[in-house]
């Protein structure tokens, strides 16, 4: 049975993420491990109280309290959308975020970590925002990010985006594994610079090893790559867009241009980073 990391801190971001945890569970037959990590109290050692063990005790009984009322929410969730058959294991640490993701994700051999993500105005600073970025560079498991305002819909069309190079050949075997379990289409863009060498070659070799799969190549010329993407998915009523982890600085500027240039189109389906 494959395996889900879900790290939460049962904000709204990740209860609605969870949904897609929940989703993906049941089509690839997975387990989920909810992760919630809390931290305790920095104290300074020069003049350290007498109630110190005091503080720390009530701190983590505090978070344990906080975690209980928590846990039940999440199985509502699961009820909710009838996926209450899908088995949840529950996971409290003390420590750095990001460590005990990546230590878990090896630990127990995670296929799959999915987490809320608030981008635009909050990228930087929320909860799950520039972790997402981290977890990226940081784990081996495939990590689908779902963004603040992203409702679950069936996942019928997924953008893979590429520069035709050797590694995506890999990624994009991945992504098509995953397509056909949810049954479906995928379009690969790869969006060229205007004085970008001519790379017909690579194309035409990409097509001949995909010849059998439901995937539909699309080459457009631009030097605005993000906009380009960013209209790609409202035209063609994507669900999900899938890279390779090379591009994770493209996953950020996404959440960015978004808001800068004030476009019509958001980033408000599940994003799928693939090492």
């Amino acid at each position: 049975m494959k395996k889900i990391l879900f790290p939460t801190d049962f904000s709204d971001v990740s209860k609605n993420a969870f949904v897609y945890a929940l989703k993906l569970a049941k089509h690839i037959n997975a387990e989920i491990i909810t992760l919630h990590v809390y931290e305790l109290p920095q104290v300074n050692y020069i003049d350290v109280p007498i109630n110190l063990i005091d503080i720390y005790e009530v701190t983590e009984l505090s978070n344990f309290e906080n975690y209980k009322q928590h846990v039940p929410v999440l199985r509502a969730i699961a009820e909710k959308n009838k996926l209450e058959h899908i088995k949840i294991s529950n996971v409290l640490v003390d420590g750095d975020l990001i460590a005990n993701i990546v230590r878990i994700a090896e630990e127990d051999k995670i296929d799959y970590i999915v987490l809320g993500t608030k981008g635009a105005t909050g990228l930087a600073s929320t909860f799950l925002g520039s972790v997402t970025t981290k977890v990226m560079n940081n784990t081996k498991a495939v990590v689908l990010a779902i963004p603040e305002h992203c409702q679950y819909q069936p996942i019928k069309k997924i953008l893979f985006t590429t520069q035709f190079k050797g590694e995506d050949i890999e990624t994009l075997n991945k992504v098509i594994a995953l397509a056909k379990v949810f049954r479906s289409d995928i379009d690969c863009l790869y969006v060229k610079m205007p004085d970008a060498k001519d790379n017909e070659v690579f194309i035409e070799n990409w097509k001949k090893i995909f010849v059998d799969q439901d995937v539909t190549f699309h080459t457009i010329t631009s030097n605005d790559v993000e906009g380009i993407v960013l209209s790609f998915i409202d035209l063609h009523h994507v669900d999900m867009i899938a890279m390779h982890i090379h591009h994770k600085s493209f996953f950020e500027r996404l959440f960015y241009i978004s808001l800068s240039k004030k476009l019509a189109y958001h980033i408000n389906i599940p994003i799928l980073a693939i090492h």
